[in-house]
């Protein structure tokens, strides 16, 4: 099973403020545990929204908005991806990620589960996804 861990946008980091030194080391250590369990697939922060853009889809047109986007809260700053045998497992790695904006204040995290290949049953479609080499990796 797999789990994206969301780390919501803050005010200071749509600014590009970076995480103090304190934090940085907190979430390399978590990592460092996530890795040496197995679990780890992927983890990065993200540039401030306005570095990036979106596309809107309207009657078969496409239009390109350009950042930054004005609710960081909506926002994300960043992710992990995980790789667990169970729910109960997903929590308890959860519980153990550190408070993105400092151990003293106010902060939530979301933790989503992805689709697999198999969630979609069979299909030519989803062969062609398999073939990619998309999907779980253990």
């Amino acid at each position: 099973m797999r789990y994206m861990i969301i780390v919501r946008a803050t005010k200071d980091s749509e600014r590009g403020a970076m995480p103090e030194e304190a934090m940085f080391a907190a979430m390399a250590q978590y990592h460092e545990e996530l890795q040496r369990a197995g679990a780890l697939l992927d983890a990065s922060g993200l540039q401030p929204s306005a570095k990036g853009w979106r596309v809107r889809y309207s009657g078969g047109k496409r239009s390109v908005i350009d950042g930054p986007f004005a609710e960081a809260k909506e926002l994300i700053a960043g992710y992990t991806l995980i790789e667990v045998k169970s729910r109960e497992e997903a929590i308890e790695w959860t519980r153990r990620f550190p408070n993105p904006v400092g151990e003293d204040a106010e902060a939530e995290i979301e933790v989503r589960q992805l689709f697999e290949l198999d969630d979609f049953g069979n299909s030519e479609a989803v062969e062609r996804f398999r073939e990619m080499g998309l999907g779980p990796k253990k």
